[in-house]
C-alpha cells in the first residue's frame, strides 16, 4: 500500500521491548544504539521468546534474535528459587518470590548450553557482568559444566572473582562433575588459596567438608596449604572430621570418604591435633561423628585420648554424647579405641545416663563397664532399658543384671589389674606382650556379647 512503512526486522521488533536499566527509556526498530556500540548500562529485556529460547537452549532461535552487530549484555528479570517477605507500601509484607536479575550468559552458563554461549560472547556479552552478585563463571563451575567454563576463561572472565557471599568460582566446584572446572580455574590462574570473604574458607576447606577425596588432591597437589585456618579457626582436617551422614544408608559412604580424605591431609603434614578457637580438635569431632577409622588413624598419630576443649569435654564424652544418627556406624568402635588408648574412664555416676541413652547399642555398654571390676549400676537400672531392648538383646542384658553390685569373674579381675597397671603405656604395651592372639585381644576389650 502507498506511503505505508514496510515491516520492520524481527530483530528490530524485538528490541521494542527492551529498555534501558538505568533511564528506561524505550527503543524503537533500528533506533538502538546497540546496533552500533556497547551500552554502559546493560539493556532489560522483558521478551518471553527470548527466555524460552535460552532456558530450552534453542540456538537456531537465538541466532535468529542475535544477528551480526547486535548486543547480548542485555539483563533478564528471574524469580528467586525460594519465595521471600516483601515490604510494600505502608508497611506490608508478603510472601513472594522476589525478581532477580540475570542475564543471558547466566542462564546458558548454568545450563550447559556452550553453543549458545560462544554465541552471546561472539555479540559482545560480558563475561564478568555479575546484576545477581554471581558471574557466569560461578554459575558454571556450581553446576559443573567445564566446556562453559573454559570458554569463559578464553573469553577473560576473572577466575578469582568473588560473588555476593564472598565466594571465588573455585569454592562452588564441589558438585559431582565439577573436578575439571577446578582444574581449567587453576590452569588460568585461580589462587588455590584464595579465601572466602567472610568465612576465610579456602578451597581445601570446602573440599574436605563436603568429603570431595578428588579435589582435594589435586588442590593439595597444586600447593593448598593444609593448615590452613578459616574464621573460626578450622583447618581442613577439622573440617573432614565433622563430615555428617544425612541418613544410615550413607553413613558407610560418608566414613569412607572421611577416612581418605584426613590420610590424604595427614600426608601432606596436617596437624593432627589442631585446635580450633573453643580447643576442639579432630579427635572431638570424629568421636562426635562416629568415625571409628579416623579416631584409630589419628590416635596412632600420637594425639592425646584425654585433651579437653573450652568446656572440659575429652573426645570420650564426644562419643557419648554424639547424635543418634552415629548409632549406624558403631559407637563400640569407636569408645574401645579411646578406651585402649587410655581415655579415662566414665564417672561411675554418669553410667546410667549412658545406659539410658545408649541401651539399643549393647556393645558400647559392655566395651565401658568392662574397664570396672565392679558393676558400677544401681539396682534399679533395669528400668532405664526399654522392654523391647531387653528382649531383643536378652543374652547380654540379662548378664548385665545379674552382675549389678556383684563381683566380676577372676579372669575379668585379672584384666583390669593388668591394664590398670599398664596405665599410660597401654596402647604401646599391650601389642608387644607375647600373649596369644585370642588372650591379647580379651585384654583389649574384644566384644563377646555378654559380661562375666
Amino acid at each position: 500500500m502507498p506511503g505505508r512503512r514496510s515491516s520492520p526486522p524481527h530483530w528490530g521488533h524485538r528490541l521494542g521491548c527492551l529498555r534501558s536499566a538505568s533511564a528506561c527509556r524505550v527503543w524503537g526498530p533500528r533506533s538502538c544504539p546497540a546496533w552500533e556500540a556497547p551500552q554502559r548500562s546493560p539493556l532489560l529485556c522483558r521478551d518471553m521468546a527470548l527466555q524460552n529460547a535460552l532456558y530450552t537452549g534453542d540456538l537456531a532461535r537465538l541466532q535468529e534474535l542475535f544477528p551480526p552487530h547486535s548486543t547480548a549484555d542485555l539483563l533478564l528479570e528471574s524469580r528467586a528459587a525460594e519465595p521471600r517477605w516483601i515490604s510494600h507500601q505502608r508497611g506490608l509484607w508478603s510472601l513472594t518470590y522476589k525478581e532477580e536479575l540475570t542475564t543471558p550468559l547466566h542462564v546458558a552458563a548454568s545450563r550447559g548450553h556452550t553453543e549458545i554461549l560462544q554465541l552471546l560472547l561472539r555479540r559482545r556479552a560480558r563475561p564478568d557482568s555479575a546484576p545477581g552478585g554471581r558471574t557466569a563463571l560461578h554459575e558454571a563451575c556450581a553446576a559443573g559444566h567445564t566446556a562453559c567454563a573454559h570458554e569463559l576463561l578464553v573469553a577473560g572472565a576473572d577466575p578469582n572473582i568473588p560473588d555476593q557471599d564472598g565466594k571465588r568460582p573455585l569454592h562452588l566446584c564441589g558438585a559431582a562433575g565439577s573436578l575439571e572446572c577446578a582444574e581449567l580455574l587453576l590452569r588460568f590462574g585461580a589462587k588455590v588459596d584464595g579465601r572466602s570473604e567472610e568465612e576465610e574458607e579456602t578451597p581445601l576447606h570446602v573440599a574436605a567438608r563436603l568429603g570431595h577425596v578428588e579435589l582435594a588432591d589435586l588442590l593439595l597437589r597444586r600447593g593448598a596449604c593444609s593448615n590452613a585456618r578459616d574464621a573460626e579457626g578450622w583447618t581442613p582436617l577439622l573440617a573432614a572430621c565433622d563430615a555428617r551422614c544425612t541418613s544410615p544408608a550413607d553413613a558407610e559412604a560418608t566414613a569412607t570418604h572421611c577416612l581418605q580424605l584426613c590420610g590424604l591431609l595427614l600426608s601432606a603434614g596436617a596437624d593432627a591435633d589442631a585446635a580450633d578457637q573453643d580447643r576442639r580438635r579432630p579427635l572431638h569431632l570424629a568421636c562426635r561423628r562416629g568415625h571409628a577409622d579416623v579416631v584409630e588413624l589419628l590416635l596412632s598419630c600420637g594425639v592425646s585420648a584425654n585433651a579437653m576443649d573450652y568446656g572440659g569435654h575429652t573426645a570420650l564424652h564426644y562419643a557419648l554424647q554424639g547424635p543418634a544418627a552415629a548409632l549406624a556406624q558403631g559407637p563400640e568402635h569407636t569408645v574401645r579405641a579411646l578406651l585402649n588408648h587410655g581415655a579415662v574412664r566414665v564417672w561411675p555416676g554418669a553410667l546410667p545416663k549412658v545406659l539410658e541413652r545408649w541401651c539399643a547399642s549393647p556393645r558400647t555398654i559392655e566395651v565401658l563397664m568392662n574397664t570396672y571390676s565392679i558393676m558400677q549400676l544401681p539396682e534399679e537400672a533395669v528400668g532405664l532399658v526399654p522392654p523391647e531392648t531387653l528382649q531383643k538383646y536378652h543374652r547380654f542384658y540379662s548378664s548385665l543384671l545379674a552382675l549389678v553390685r556383684q563381683p566380676r569373674s577372676l579372669q575379668h579381675l585379672s584384666r583390669c589389674a593388668l591394664r590398670a597397671h599398664l596405665a599410660a603405656c597401654l596402647p604401646h604395651a599391650l601389642p608387644r606382650l607375647p600373649l596369644p592372639a585370642r588372650l591379647l585381644r580379651y585384654l583389649q576389650l574384644d566384644f563377646e556379647d555378654v559380661l562375666y
